[in-house]
């Protein structure tokens, strides 16, 4: 099902590469969307990469309950784009790029509006997933999609608990 978000879809063929070649990038707070993101990279043949802040999170800083930690300004703050630790790299290579997270206050963490802002997408399938506790994903793709400023054919993802087998996310990405 495409995404009411969707951009990025007159594509002329020359301008999108067909060599099927995908990516997962993920941000993982708790190991729950690393799970997830590794075993969607390998039940459907895909590269994996992490995308790391150059500060690392603490659990202090992840303290929900707590209104002055780090995650809870951030997610509060519009504005906010915390540091990648690395070069977000050569995206060329990937005709879809799969983007998991979990979700923090019903919306992707600031670090993955990070990687959408700088990441060249055009020309790609952008799929998003999230990992979360059961309150689905609300309007985080959309909200992505609307942060890549036109970049990207981006289709309406999935939320997976961390237990998601690989049959179950292999199937869901057959379908896209």
């Amino acid at each position: 099902m495409k995404s009411s978000a969707k951009t990025d879809s007159a594509a002329a063929p020359s301008e999108t590469k067909k060599n099927g070649k995908a990516l997962v990038v993920y941000f993982s707070a708790s190991g729950n969307t690393a799970k997830v993101a590794g075993t969607l990279a390998s039940a459907i043949g895909a590269d994996i990469r992490e995308l790391k802040p150059a500060q690392p999170y603490t659990s202090h800083d992840l303290d929900y309950n707590s209104p002055g930690t780090r995650a809870t300004v951030e997610q509060k703050d519009d504005a906010a784009r915390p540091q990648l630790a690395g070069a977000i790299g050569d995206l060329n290579q990937y005709d879809t790029i799969y983007i998991g997270y979990p979700i923090w206050w019903g919306i992707a963490p600031r670090i993955i509006y990070t990687f959408v802002e700088a990441a060249d997408l055009s020309g790609k399938k952008v799929v998003p997933f999230c990992t979360s506790g059961g309150g689905g994903m609300g309007a985080s793709g959309e909200s992505l999609a609307a942060a890549a400023r036109g970049r990207g054919n981006w289709v309406h993802g999935q939320e997976f608990s961390a237990g998601a087998s690989a049959s179950q996310l292999k199937a869901w990405a057959e379908k896209l």
